[in-house]
């Protein structure tokens, strides 16, 4: 698989990517916080921080998926959920890790996912996971990350694991 990887500056060449890989993801999902509409306002909130990273990846001549973030500020962290006082250090917060149906389930989504993070000089990072997806949280656990609660940043999205792993 190639990787590519962008930052903050490459974002407006690659929103429609992101997008695109979204659609795929979701085809068939009725519900509004997965539209392309909803999505789009977080790509432009993540890619807009001038730290934001980037990596996709691609074979047979197109997008496997991608995976992207950026660093918290200083004691920030996910909105609805409270940081946890035993977490010290930098914080890069994995916004988004998307693999389009057909690669699911090849490692392609671990090879996105360790070439982000080997870009990052954090102390720890953390995602959030749809609780209604045990499977992922579990594919995470095995990545070696742990559930530090759970949050509903707003009130359309669904309830997420809170997940966190040292760096």
């Amino acid at each position: 698989m190639e990787l590519k990887c962008y930052t903050h500056a490459d974002a407006p060449n690659v929103r429609n990517l992101l997008l695109d890989i979204h659609d795929d993801s979701y085809a068939g999902d009725p519900d509004p916080f997965h539209s392309r509409e909803r999505f789009s306002y977080f790509v432009d909130l993540w890619s807009s921080r001038e730290d934001w990273k980037c990596v996709s990846g691609w074979e047979e001549g197109g997008p496997v998926g991608y995976a992207y973030g950026s660093a918290f500020k200083p004691g920030g962290w996910w909105k609805g959920h409270r940081r946890p006082s035993g977490l010290r250090g930098s914080v890069f917060a994995l916004s988004e890790l998307m693999v389009i149906p057909k690669w699911r389930g090849t490692g392609r989504a671990r090879q996105i996912h360790d070439a982000l993070l080997g870009s990052v000089s954090a102390d720890m990072v953390t995602l959030l996971v749809d609780t209604e997806h045990p499977k992922v949280q579990s594919l995470y656990e095995g990545w070696r990350y742990r559930k530090e609660g759970e949050a509903k940043p707003s009130d359309d999205s669904p309830a997420y694991a809170v997940m966190v792993r040292k760096l």
